[in-house]
């Protein structure tokens, strides 16, 4: 693989979990909450992304090889109207999981992040990627928000919310 722009990336996961968002809005009040819920039975997620859009600013690709065989990417973006640096994809072989190879890559997304100057380091994921946010959780990451229709007009009822991560570096 090319990390050079262009290269599609493809992600498939494995989840029992989800978060429900719960969201009720009233003239002087909105309350939401994200409760984790089982699936009836595990749900296999798969999506493609490529890397090196043209919408990224400054956008760096960093992989994790080994003998030639590439076992990770990263990708980030400095968002520079808010100083951010923004983790754009996070892409592990599947064989590789739970091998230190995320955590390595992570650790090199915030060592950049600390280099360029930024305030935060930022990532999304689904409520339906529960491994995900099991790991941003364990490097560091805090919920700062979501959006209810960024994917659909169903996101909530397809168990697909995104959900916004940040950690100060």
């Amino acid at each position: 693989m090319n990390p050079a722009g262009g290269e599609k990336l493809v992600f498939r996961y494995q989840t029992e979990y989800y978060y429900d968002v719960e969201f009720r809005e009233r003239e002087d009040t909105f309350t939401v909450a994200l409760i984790r819920r089982a699936f009836p039975v595990p749900v296999e997620k798969q999506f493609e992304d490529t890397l090196m859009e043209p919408w990224l600013e400054e956008p760096q690709v960093f992989a994790a090889v080994e003998a030639g065989r590439e076992l990770g990417y990263l990708e980030l973006s400095h968002e520079q109207w808010n100083n951010r640096m923004r983790v754009s994809n996070l892409w592990v072989a599947e064989d590789c999981r739970r091998g230190g190879v995320g955590r390595g890559l992570m650790e090199r997304a915030v060592a950049e992040a600390r280099s360029a100057g930024t305030r935060s380091l930022v990532l999304e994921t689904q409520s339906c990627n529960y491994p995900a946010i099991c790991f941003y959780r364990k490097m560091g990451f805090s919920l700062i928000g979501f959006d209810l229709t960024a994917y659909s007009q169903t996101d909530v009822e397809r168990k697909e919310v995104r959900l916004e991560f940040a950690r100060p570096v």
